[in-house]
């Protein structure tokens, strides 16, 4: 077995250098971050001094946005000092990652000073993208060769989840097993191995996409903005596009990337795509560099209205305008939700947008065939850098794929468009496209399709419920029975209506999803929530809730709430929270065990959801909080009773606490809306337990969801029992009040603010008499469900509804 990777070194605190140390730390590392001495700093001037360069970075990477770090805490994990009186201790770590300036003079000089202090297992890594590995490592030994390899981070580092892995010549084979097993299972990144050439796989081929269209632009005569309405949401990528994604990367970063390629590729046959036209050559010089300059390719106004896009003709800005049969085409495409039908309803417009798209893919398409054996010998790698690299909906081949193989590659050969021999032979042999649904491959170097190998753990609903319904798991068609006797196939889901439905996912686990719009919480969900729980405990032993979309659930059905509202329908809306509150409590004490996989927004609804489940296997990326105060509501779905007494459960019985500060803490994030923007984080703010799971790859959230599941059916699991607590009573919602006031006179908040905040207080503190004695879970509910019935009926919160649904942002009034 490999020795585990505890210690990390970070050389290089710039953009990347910070933003791996971090995510280093956010997977619980030890990390050292070095950067070099001030100039002119004394060797004997203090040390804090002599560290001012990385400590200056750790400082603006704690402060950046989107954050870099789950929870500023982690942040304590990160040591700092300078590369000349620490490099001795990087070299006890298990593994350094250089990140420093791209200069092969300076990286050289780096590594021979790092060779004489390494240990012999330490792993050195250089984050380059473009320097070549056999020119970074000449001169140094056998041993620092073997150990030696690039790990190609993608920025921002916490989000992007592409590695790019590269071996040299020497590299051992069990280095780089060892570090692409660290970066799937430990920091949750998806690995691409790619060959020893510039820009490696994601950029050369994203690059490539992205100068394409740019050239296109000027022959074609179109606007930035022109392009950005084809090239985003249609084509399946980003919504920012090309030139919005070109800001947030950052112009100066883009063209070093595209020069970078053209001098290193001088027998690239498209080597004149890489060149940088000379209009983004002068916003160079003006330092239009995008975002971080608040100028690029685009610069935002006061308002919408006076947004801005940059003239190619002469680097000087004017309104956004653009195109608008361009504009009303992409549009309507826009709103097709599967990206295959997107893509294929964008390449069939007749009009400028799908001419334009025409151009721009089935150049990108070619190019990336042309490349397998050069960069990478697999389409799947390809595929696979350019969704995790650059947020691609489809890849390269897929696309193809989506487009139809065969019609596509006819097309691009009447076209002229120069394709390999290969793509040609798997035509020839009657292959339909690059991916079969048996899950195989086509290799385009062997000339027929082979098993595509995959990691177990990322298995999708969909795969669950097939292998339950083939009868390859222990539970089939509906409990969790003797997998050795034979047993019937479930075709269709367990339970389903129209807002939900229950699967066998085999294993004795039954799994629920919404169906509803961004997964939203409407009667038919709260039904299922307690018809499923009924039924795993008949003939399951255990439920996982595993929502599929953007989104794990947004909250309640807000369009429902305000007309129910409007219309005065109390009796409606008294039954609607009364059973959303007895569904999250008959999952919390369900006699199996109930655990949610959140990710994504995980707001209101959605978050008390997880309140009633025993566990949650959250995404790293889930951002939860109860946000009703922001439509003029409370939470109603038992969510101000789990909350609380979720902060109370840590007390030990007997201990003098006084709850007003535990209350008042719980009250803060309520009222204040407060949302959790990882899920670390929204377990220091008492939405998640501290034993609950976090999923690096969302890929592997499923399995990880349902195997949490079982554990807890395999270790004895029983439901737990009610409890009751004493709480502040009239005395802590007098005192509440008052620091509600307080906000208000500063103008902080509005008297309608303060009045939500007040049915808060009321409901925590149990009531004016909650002080008297210990307040029953069903007292909070029933506390809860008046508050939120009287907030319905308040013309300001009715206002605050509609406005939401209206313009999807709160309204302050």
């Amino acid at each position: 077995m490999a020795k585990a990777i505890r210690r990390v070194a970070v050389l290089g605190s710039g953009v990347m250098g910070s933003g791996i140390a971090a995510h280093m730390a956010n997977a619980g590392l030890e990390v050292l971050l070095l950067d070099i001495v001030p100039k002119d700093t004394p060797k004997d001037a203090p040390k804090a001094k002599r560290d001012a360069i990385p400590a200056g970075a750790l400082a603006a990477t704690l402060k950046a946005r989107p954050a870099a770090f789950f929870h500023p805490s982690s942040a304590k994990l990160v040591s700092v000092g300078n590369l000349e009186d620490d490099l001795e201790k990087a070299g006890q770590c298990d593994l350094i990652v250089e990140a420093i300036i791209e200069r092969l003079d300076i990286k050289r000089a780096l590594f021979e000073r790092l060779e004489k202090v390494v240990q012999p297992h330490t792993i050195v890594a250089s984050n380059t993208s473009g320097l070549r590995i056999h020119d970074m490592v000449e001169g140094r030994s056998q041993q620092f060769k073997k150990n030696f390899l690039v790990m190609h981070f993608f920025n921002p580092v916490r989000y992007m989840k592409l590695l790019e892995l590269v071996a040299g010549p020497e590299t051992d084979p069990a280095s780089m097993e060892r570090i692409a097993r660290f970066g799937r299972d430990v920091l949750g990144k998806g690995i691409v191995v790619g060959k020893d050439t510039p820009n490696f796989v994601g950029n050369r081929i994203g690059v490539h996409s992205m100068m394409t269209t740019i050239h296109l632009m000027l022959e074609e005569g179109l606007k930035p903005e022109d392009v950005d309405n084809i090239t985003g949401s249609p084509m399946g990528h980003p919504r920012s596009a090309s030139f919005g994604t070109a800001d947030l990367v950052g112009l100066d970063t883009f063209v070093h990337v595209a020069d970078n390629c053209f001098k290193a590729l001088p027998e690239d046959e498209e080597r004149k795509v890489f060149e940088v036209p000379g209009f983004i050559r002068q916003m160079v010089e003006k330092k239009l560099l995008g975002n971080k300059t608040k100028a690029g390719f685009y610069r935002r106004g006061k308002s919408k209205a006076e947004s801005e896009a940059i003239d190619p003709a002469t680097t000087e800005y004017r309104l956004k305008g653009g195109d608008e049969e361009i504009a009303k085409a992409t549009k309507k495409i826009s709103k097709i939700e599967d990206p295959k039908e997107r893509v294929r309803a964008l390449v069939a417009d007749q009009g400028k947008a799908g001419q334009f798209a025409w151009k721009v893919l089935s150049r990108a398409l070619a190019y990336s065939a042309r490349r397998i054996g050069e960069i990478t010998d697999d389409v799947v790698a390809i595929d696979d850098s350019m969704r995790w690299g650059y947020n691609w909906e489809l890849g390269p081949f897929e696309t193809w794929d989506a487009l139809g193989f065969v019609e596509t590659t006819d097309r691009m050969v009447k076209d002229g468009v120069a394709l390999p021999k290969s793509i040609l032979d798997m035509k020839a042999k009657g292959a339909k496209g690059f991916y079969r649904e048996d899950g195989a491959v086509w290799d385009l170097a062997k000339g027929h399709y082979v098993e595509r190998a995959k990691d177990p753990r990322e298995v999708t609903l969909a795969e669950l419920r097939g292998r339950a319904a083939s009868g390859g798991a222990a539970s089939v068609g509906g409990g969790y029975r003797d997998a050795a006797k034979p047993q019937p196939k479930a075709a269709s889901p367990v339970l389903q209506n129209a807002g939900a439905e229950a699967w066998d996912l085999g294993d004795g686990v039954l799994g629920v999803t919404f169906k509803t719009k961004a997964n939203s919480i409407d009667p038919d969900v709260i039904s299922m929530l307690h018809e499923a729980s009924a039924k795993a405990e008949e003939s399951f032993r255990a439920m996982v809730i595993v929502n599929q979309g953007e989104h794990f659930c947004v909250g309640a059905n807000l369009f429902g709430v305000v007309m129910a509202a409007q219309q005065g329908a109390w009796d409606q809306l008294r039954t609607m929270v009364k059973g959303y509150q007895q569904a999250t409590q008959r999952m919390k004490y369900a006699a199996v065990p109930v655990v949610a996989a959140p990710y994504g927004m995980t707001l209101g609804g959605g978050l008390e959801l997880c309140f009633g489940c025993d566990a949650v296997q959250a995404a790293a990326e889930t951002y939860a909080g109860l946000v009703e105060v922001g439509v003029g509501l409370l939470p109603g779905g038992a969510g101000n009773l789990n909350m609380l007494w979720r902060a109370l459960d840590g007390v030990v019985q007997g201990a003098n606490v006084d709850t007003y500060a535990i209350v008042t803490q719980v009250f803060k994030n309520i009222a204040l809306a407060s949302v959790a923007t990882s899920a670390v984080e929204a377990q220091q703010f008492g939405y998640f337990r501290k034993t609950d799971g976090v999923s690096f790859d969302r890929a592997r959230q499923v399995h990880e969801a349902k195997q949490r599941a079982i554990g807890l059916a395999e270790s004895g699991y029983h439901a737990p029992t009610p409890r009751a607590y004493v709480l502040p009573g009239e005395n802590g919602i007098a005192t509440l009040r008052m620091m509600v006031d307080t906000l208000v006179a500063g103008g902080h908040a509005s008297e309608h603010d303060a009045k939500i905040a007040t049915k808060v207080a009321e409901v925590l503190c149990g009531g004016a008499a909650g002080h008297t004695h210990e307040v029953t879970e069903q007292e909070i509910l029933d506390l809860e469900c008046e508050a939120f019935l009287s907030l319905c009926g308040e013309p300001k919160s009715q206002e605050r509804m509609q406005y939401m649904l209206m313009n999807n942002k709160p309204l302050r009034n």
